[in-house]
């Protein structure tokens, strides 16, 4: 944690050196001093202190300066540090705008000059402020702020990509934190201008992509013009299980990831059936492990960052990103997973981001506070979803079509939320409409045997229907079933293209796509079972056959 600065300014050189070593000599072990003579160059540099969290705990600043008097100085950094000590550096014949200023700027002291000795004059008041001032203070954030209105689809993706990546962040709602008023005075933005994103470093950019802000925290470095052993395109459970073992055997590993890592898993708020966890462990936990494990080991990992197409060449696999660089492979592990359905409904689409949510119930649930909000699903994730939201909103509801959950939810879970008071399952409901002006507001839902509709009050929606693979960006000769899954290793002999396509004299391994030294692993196999423990199994177990593979060729 950085240390609260003692902010010091006076024109007069020879003042400021002696009031800076003053202030050194009693107070470094616990403060940063910072000194200027320039009450522009510290307005400034009080705007990258304010974006990069640090604390001022006291100012102090002399009376008489040609570029600002020291009134109107603190009259300006109240905004932005108001719970900062001012003191007014003067000499005897401004001792009436000293007694002045205390009612303007609300002062804390003024100190007459000079203050020799120091033990006596300065030192005294000086802590005696501070231990004051500590009382009450709290640190400040260190790390990246997004600010921005609580029902924008962009803000939302931001928050979304960045809780996904494990990167901790500060919302700053600015109908609702002053906060983010302030930064955005600060740094003269305006509210059209917002979501607005502050990094560490205290540099901002407004509206960014999130391409732009993965660059920004180190997320996607320049791809290097060399030949990986394998590509794993993914990084869900799956494709983290294959880079840990890719790397741990030696082979030259890259992980490529379109949003963040931990696909669907990663968002789950507790799984509690994964091996070796008694207690259960969040998405976002198992994935900081897996990420951790995998880098320790040396695999190397690009985010975000798309993959367009796959080339094949000379036995090499040339791997086109969005962006239009190229990584080259000897072989490919495709584990990009599946997404949620969408829910083809009227008014779904106008509140996406804004309140209607696929996933996400961990990066919005804070939101949900004491309101009502409503789950679509039956599956394992809707589960983990409300059990974790329920700890937020006031009420619960789980809408499935059927007549209950024991055909598609894990016991556990079932036992959980039929154990948690403000958890009500919904059956046989479905929404037929999202009602709202600029965000949700209301949903309009129907019985499915009996037709009767009722409207109902919802803070947010949260969609957790079916899955589809993510293959459409697949352009090689890789069969999918009719359901757009890949296709692998013994199911592929009995398709009609297969002997087409496939030219050696050995049939498809395991996990092998019909393009020889391209696996496919986890929720986007067919045939998956679509559990987190399987993908972990599949993921290594494509490793096994990589090294078959490259022992061929």
């Amino acid at each position: 944690m950085s240390k609260p600065i003692l902010f010091s300014i006076d024109d007069d050189e020879q003042v400021l050196r002696a009031i800076s070593r003053d202030l050194k000599s009693e107070y470094a072990k616990n403060y940063k001093i910072v000194s200027t003579s320039s009450a522009k160059e510290a307005l400034e540099s009080l705007t990258e202190f304010k974006n990069s969290g640090d604390s001022v705990a006291m100012f102090l600043c002399d009376q008489r300066m040609p570029e600002m008097e020291g009134v109107d100085f603190l009259q300006k950094v109240i905004p932005l540090f108001p719970d900062a000590k001012r003191v007014l550096l003067t000499a005897y014949s401004d001792t009436e705008a000293a007694i002045k200023a205390i009612n303007d700027v609300q002062l804390d002291y003024y100190l007459m000059k000079p203050w020799n000795p120091p033990e006596e004059k300065l030192f005294p008041v000086i802590t005696d402020l501070l231990n004051d001032w500590q009382s009450n203070y709290q640190p400040e954030f260190k790390g990246i702020k997004v600010i921005g209105y609580q029902f924008s689809p962009q803000a939302h993706e931001i928050k979304d990509f960045l809780a996904g990546n494990l990167i901790p962040y500060q919302w700053l709602d600015v109908q609702k934190n002053s906060e983010g008023c302030a930064l955005l005075t600060a740094n003269g933005l305006q509210t059209e201008q917002l979501p607005v994103v502050i990094f560490e470093d205290g540099s901002f950019q407004s509206k960014p992509s999130l391409r732009e802000i993965g660059a920004k925290t180190g997320l996607n470095p320049q791809v290097k013009n060399e030949v990986y052993d394998v590509v794993i395109i993914g990084a869900g459970p799956a494709g983290l299980a294959a880079a840990v073992y890719g790397a741990s055997e030696g082979l030259k590993t890259l992980v490529i990831e379109r949003k963040a890592p931990g696909g669907q898993a990663g968002t789950s708020s507790r799984i509690e059936n994964y091996l070796g966890f008694p207690a259960g462990l969040s998405g976002a936990d198992l994935t900081r492990r897996a990420i951790s494990q995998a880098m320790r080991l040396g695999a190397e990992f690009i985010t975000p960052q798309s993959v367009k197409d796959i080339r094949l060449k000379e036995g090499y696999k040339t791997i086109i990103l969005d962006d239009g660089s190229e990584v080259v492979s000897r072989t490919v592990v495709i584990t990009t997973g599946v997404d949620y359905r969408k829910l083809e409904v009227p008014g779904i689409e106008n509140f996406t981001g804004a309140g209607v949510y696929y996933g996400a119930a961990v990066t919005e649930a804070s939101a949900c506070k004491d309101q009502d909000v409503y789950i679509i699903g039956g599956g394992n994730s809707a589960g983990q979803a409300a059990m974790y939201l329920s700890k937020f909103a006031k009420q619960v509801y789980i809408m499935i079509r059927r007549q209950g959950l024991n055909d598609t939810m894990s016991a556990y879970l079932i036992n959980q939320i039929g154990a948690t008071p403000n958890i009500e399952v919904m059956p046989c409901t479905e929404v037929a409409e999202a009602i709202g002006s600029t965000h949700l507001e209301k949903l309009k839902l129907i019985n499915v045997n009996s037709d009767e509709t009722t409207i109902r009050e919802a803070a947010a929606l949260y969609i957790f229907i079916g899955a589809k693979p993510y293959t459409d960006w697949i352009g090689l000769d890789i069969i999918k079933n009719d359901k757009q899954f890949i296709e692998t290793g013994r199911d592929l002999i009995g398709n009609d293209v297969f002997r087409r396509v496939w030219k050696l004299k050995r049939d498809p391994y395991l996990l092998e796509t019909s393009s020889p030294g391209i696996f496919a692993a986890g929720d986007v196999r067919a045939g998956a079972m679509n559990r987190v423990a399987s993908s972990v199994g599949e993921g290594s177990m494509a490793i096994s056959f990589v090294h078959k593979y490259l022992a061929e060729v």
